[in-house]
């Protein structure tokens, strides 16, 4: 076990490793050289307290974050069908019979993936659909490096959405071969999602309890109680000040923990993390629901563990009342282009993806969680009177 913490450098490189999918020594190799300064204290850290594995390698570091649970926010945020995710499988796969650096043309990319995707009904490149969807992989598949785009015509990989006659010239690069994570046991034996997650527990099997903590605290924007016997969170409470001792000291987050929840946050903003609220708008008016809720807290009844269940329409009615309290400080969008529902559903959606608020599949009933309660923003006494001036 590490005696002392990590130093500014050490803690920004361990930042670096979970923010960011790979380092790649071209691109990045001031925090390249950064990471390998540092690897056998960082390498020693993660093992022990994630149980996770670091890749070293001449032309890139990347650690490998291993979920406990599939979460939304994981995915690939550009993809919006799940024959995207099949495309880019199929795309990795294509790479993969093919030398490093080979060159190849869009059309014979294409053609690949039509011969091996394995989906019920057949790729049509005539299909607009299914031409937009291999362009959001290829774009994907250049934006992480693991091609790269040499020549094509006017309107490159965009113009292949409209004519699959549209040409463009890619090459290979060493780092498609490592974007997939080898496993333990051939990927077949598994019939389903867990039995694939449940691989990687089988390289853990010390101090199991403590990785999947650290894991929870370190990739989830919020670690809820969520039953009475909810043995992760005992152990949060149990050995709270040992966790925000070790974690303050390696990291730059601190640790707060209540009865029904669990977060890191961060004294000082960095750059390097993504944190609530930023500067977007829509964080700006969920701090306004959250204040508006806080103020009026008395109408709502709360559960034992912290929970304010709402329905659907209870949730709009919600909106419509923050609205007329602070809309004079919204952006011209909320406050005037879009309509209460639609302005409901993206405020939900922000609320889901920082585990502020859930929606039960059983019931379809929104559920503010603890951490909503956390947090609340309020204009200055004499906002408006300056908005006027």
């Amino acid at each position: 076990m590490p005696e002392i913490g990590f130093n500014e450098q050490q803690q920004d490189a361990l930042g670096a490793l979970f923010e960011n999918f790979w380092i790649l020594r071209d691109k990045e190799p001031e925090t390249y050289q950064l990471i390998r300064e540092n690897e056998r204290a960082l390498r020693r850290y993660i093992i022990e307290k994630f149980g996770l594995s670091l890749i070293v390698h001449k032309d890139f570091i990347k650690l490998e974050k291993v979920p406990l649970k599939p979460e939304k926010w994981m995915g690939i945020a550009s993809f919006q069908e799940p024959r995207d995710y099949a495309l880019f499988a199929c795309g990795l796969a294509y790479l993969e019979n093919h030398s490093v650096e080979d060159h190849f043309l869009l059309s014979e990319f294409a053609n690949g993936l039509k011969e091996m995707y394995p989906g019920v009904i057949a790729l049509d490149w005539t299909n607009y659909q299914h031409r937009k969807s291999l362009v959001r992989v290829l774009k994907k598949l250049v934006e992480l490096d693991c091609i790269h785009e040499v020549d094509s015509y006017s309107g490159g990989v965009e113009g292949f959405a409209y004519s699959e006659e549209q040409e463009v010239l890619y090459k290979g690069t060493i780092y498609s071969r490592y974007f997939m994570r080898n496993h333990l046991h051939d990927i077949r034996r598994c019939e389903s999602l867990a039995d694939i997650l449940d691989m990687d527990w089988e390289r853990n099997q010390e101090d199991l309890r403590r990785k999947r903590v650290y894991r929870k605290l370190m990739y989830e924007p919020v670690v809820y109680r969520e039953s009475e016997d909810d043995l992760d969170f005992d152990y949060i409470r149990h050995y709270r000040n040992s966790l925000r001792e070790d974690i303050e000291s390696h990291t730059p987050f601190a640790l707060q923990v209540t009865k029904n929840s669990a977060m890191l946050t961060l004294p000082e903003q960095k750059q390097l993390y993504e944190s609530f609220p930023d500067r977007k708008a829509l964080s700006t008016i969920v701090l306004h629901v959250q204040a508006f809720v806080r103020e009026h807290i008395n109408k709502y009844t709360i559960d034992a563990f912290g929970q304010i269940h709402l329905t659907h329409a209870q949730f709009e009615q919600l909106i419509q009342q923050v609205r007329e309290n602070y809309k004079v400080g919204w952006s011209i969008e909320y406050r005037e282009k879009s309509g209460l529902k639609k302005t409901s559903e993206e405020i939900l959606l922000h609320l889901l993806d920082w585990s502020f608020a859930k929606v039960e599949a059983e019931t379809n009933l929104i559920v503010l969680l603890p951490a909503f309660g956390r947090m609340s923003g309020y204009y200055p006494k004499d906002f408006e009177s300056e908005d006027q001036t």
